[in-house]
């Protein structure tokens, strides 16, 4: 066994508090700010780095009692679990078929599944847009959960095939010959054994409804609504006028949730894109 120099493993270390800081800091000065009082965030002369009045819990007071803060989470959790749903329902039976297509169709498949995922959104911005209007979606939540799907399950199709090419067929062909029918054997078998692909999807898909902007302030126009991406920033960015302190509690309370899941399941997560894209 090779011994790792001190200077090495230092270097290594100092290299992650680097990165770490670099990454926390945005959080950090945005949990620093919503605490911020008015006289000491815009008087010049004071230093930002410091507290040169007391904090205090009035911008996050204003979030909840001002803004239509908590519809925006509840339509946003809303339309997220729905978009999940209707994209494991779209991607897991689309991606097992293709990774169980024999010859090179099925590599053929998923490179064109994923080169749709690669269209700019916004080349599809005018024909989702006739389509909404056309079904009388507009300003409603369905707008979302209908577009939403289209941009997730691509990329979710694409990723899941890796997974179930890693699955070898004769698990499944076992199950079929103690006689279960294939979709049952599919789902004893080889969803189970997918699970880290499902996770991956699951929080990508979620993450993604959540942090859309241009969909939702382009299909929904009512407060009632509005999801947190869109909401938060109509109601506390009023013309040159800028709320920052309750900008960034916003910012701040969704991010935690999210950075929670992605904690949690982290290494499924990570599970799941190496292997989705090394063997998608």
């Amino acid at each position: 066994m090779v011994a790792r120099r001190p200077g090495v493993v230092v270097s290594r270390w100092v290299v992650l508090l680097v990165f770490a800081l670099v990454c926390a800091f945005p959080f950090g000065w945005a949990t620093f700010t919503m605490f911020k009082a008015d006289a000491d965030l815009y008087t010049v002369g004071h230093v930002p780095f410091f507290y040169n009045s007391p904090p205090t819990f009035d911008h996050v007071r204003v979030l909840f009692t001002d803004t239509a803060f908590l519809t925006f989470v509840r339509n946003s959790l809303e339309i997220g679990v729905i978009v999940v749903a209707i994209t494991l329902a779209v991607s897991v039976p689309a991606a097992y078929a293709i990774a169980r297509l024999t010859g090179q169709w099925g590599g053929r498949l998923a490179m064109m599944v994923f080169i749709f995922y690669l269209v700019p959104p916004t080349l599809l911005f005018l024909p989702l847009s006739r389509i909404v209007a056309d079904l009388g979606l507009q300003d409603t939540i369905w707008a979302l959960v209908l577009v939403y799907p289209t941009l997730t399950a691509p990329f979710s199709t694409w990723l899941l095939v890796g997974f179930f090419r890693s699955i070898p067929r004769d698990i499944e062909e076992q199950a079929m010959i103690d006689g279960y029918s294939r979709a049952s054997a599919v789902v004893r078998t080889v969803l189970p054994l997918a699970v880290p692909g499902l996770f991956t999807v699951v929080i990508f898909t979620f993450a993604f409804t959540m942090n859309d902007f241009i969909y939702a302030v382009a299909f929904i126009s009512s407060s009632d609504n509005m999801t947190v991406s869109a909401g938060v920033p109509v109601e506390l960015i009023r013309g040159d006028v800028f709320f920052w302190q309750s900008l960034m509690a916003a910012a701040v309370l969704v991010a935690i949730p999210v950075a929670l899941a992605y904690n949690f399941f982290l290494d499924r997560f990570v599970k799941g894109l190496a292997l989705g894209g090394v063997k998608g």
